[in-house]
């Protein structure tokens, strides 16, 4: 058996995107993908927004789960919670997986645009900005063109989100610091996944993340955007398999 693997999930979805990747691994290795706070049922709780916060309920799970050191990964927001879980707990990781993420913190601008959504959320009471302005960016070209079974899915994954659970994501990413240095420190085998038509975390992201790993690697993904694993489940499956395989 391999070590065990957790996979964390992307904003704003729920461990619901990773079911291609529970079911092919499942009889190889024990896979966690946890629901993040506020999605997929899972309450949210009354802590002040933090990515720290998710690390510490991901932890938690490895506890009640008897596991001690695991194959982290995770894409997008589920990337920040990974590296967020790796500056907290480094020892508890074998191995490391960062798909359509980056390590930089936000920039201003972004910020607010995370509040601007935030508060509009919730005030509606409705999808309807994620809809709008989320949702296409979170596929890539091929995918919203020929993947119409894919986006469907997707979209029904963001409009199931509570908006309470889309506000606090939004600002506990906003609130994020730069990882880099967490991932200069990071020696354990790490692989950097993108999308090659990722808008939201470009490859350009994933190569400095990658850089900054002491033993990473990174792997493209085509005819992909912001979620390799859903728009191309095989290939990101393939990739996940051989790097288990080989930590």
């Amino acid at each position: 058996m391999e070590l065990p693997v957790v996979l964390l999930h992307a904003f704003p979805l729920s461990a619901a995107m990773w079911g291609a990747q529970r079911d092919a691994l499942a009889g190889s290795c024990t896979v966690l993908t946890p629901d993040q706070r506020g999605f997929g049922g899972r309450p949210l709780g009354g802590e002040v927004p933090s990515l720290d916060v998710v690390a510490d309920d991901v932890a938690r799970q490895l506890d009640a789960a008897g596991l001690d050191r695991v194959v982290l990964g995770g894409l997008s927001m589920g990337g920040y919670v990974a590296m967020a879980f790796l500056r907290r707990f480094a020892d508890r990781v074998a191995g490391l997986v960062l798909a359509d993420t980056k390590a930089s913190a936000d920039p201003e601008p972004a910020r607010e645009n995370r509040e601007r959504i935030a508060r509009t959320v919730l005030a509606e009471r409705s999808p309807r900005v994620l809809v709008e302005e989320v949702l296409p960016g979170l596929v890539g070209e091929t995918t919203a063109r020929s993947r119409p079974d894919v986006l469907g899915r997707v979209r029904a994954l963001v409009e199931a989100a509570e908006p309470e659970a889309v506000a606090w994501a939004q600002r506990a990413m906003a609130a994020r610091e730069d990882s880099f240095d967490t991932l200069r420190a990071c020696n354990v085998p790490a692989l950097v996944i993108v999308g090659e038509e990722d808008r939201l975390a470009t490859v350009d992201d994933a190569r400095a993340m990658a850089e900054a790993l002491p033993n990473g690697r990174l792997l493209t993904v085509a005819r992909a955007g912001h979620l390799t694993a859903v728009e191309d489940p095989a290939e990101f499956t393939a990739i996940l398999r051989g790097f288990l395989a080989e930590v």
